[in-house]
């Protein structure tokens, strides 16, 4: 009789560096979905002063609860606030956008879960949390990637501005927490249905 190999006999790095690059891989998915839901509004908001990529980043790093932070200065006088362009949106689309992350976390989790044979809870959660390291380097390298800014003078007076996704949360919070729960939450369900 074969005997089949299960996440707690093999939890070795390559499994973790495999869960990791399909972190990376989910990032990805969850981006180009983003790209291709909101792209056509994100032009119409920025037009040609953000690149296109730029810019869907910005309402990616939103589906993900994460605020852009944004600054100004005119003169001698400066300011910064935030800013959820899904919120600020009536396009159905970008609302849409809140749920491509958690679904395609789902998936990875599950199709983790399945893939390395976990049976049990504890299993799951080794075969689903791992997905959390390469989901967090993407969305802290993309939070300093998508950072824009702009210089200029009128009549003699110096004016800057920039926006950029909020750096900690877009780690702690997108990078991390929601593949956390969303990856392993995958898996969990994953190993529940396989069992019955």
């Amino acid at each position: 009789m074969a005997q089949q190999r299960t996440v707690s006999d093999d939890v070795s790095g390559s499994n973790v560096a495999a869960s990791a690059g399909l972190g990376v891989l989910a990032a990805a998915i969850s981006y180009l979905v983003s790209y291709v839901l909101i792209v056509d509004e994100a032009r119409d908001v920025f037009g040609d002063s953000v690149a296109d990529w730029q810019s869907v980043a910005w309402y990616f790093y939103n589906a993900h609860m994460v605020d852009l932070e944004t600054t100004g200065t005119f003169g001698g006088l400066g300011g910064s606030g935030t800013v959820d362009l899904i919120a600020e949106s009536s396009a159905t689309s970008a609302t849409v956008l809140y749920a491509i992350p958690p679904l395609v976390l789902l998936g990875i989790g599950a199709l983790l879960a399945v893939q390395l044979g976990a049976r049990d809870l504890g299993e799951a959660v080794v075969a689903g949390a791992p997905v959390t390291i390469g989901y967090a380097v993407v969305m802290g390298l993309g939070a300093v990637a998508t950072e824009a800014s702009a210089e200029g003078s009128f009549f003699g007076i110096e004016a800057s501005g920039s926006i950029a996704p909020e750096l900690v949360p877009a780690i702690l919070l997108g990078g991390i927490l929601y593949p956390l729960v969303f990856a392993t939450a995958g898996a969990v369900l994953a190993t529940s249905l396989a069992g019955r």
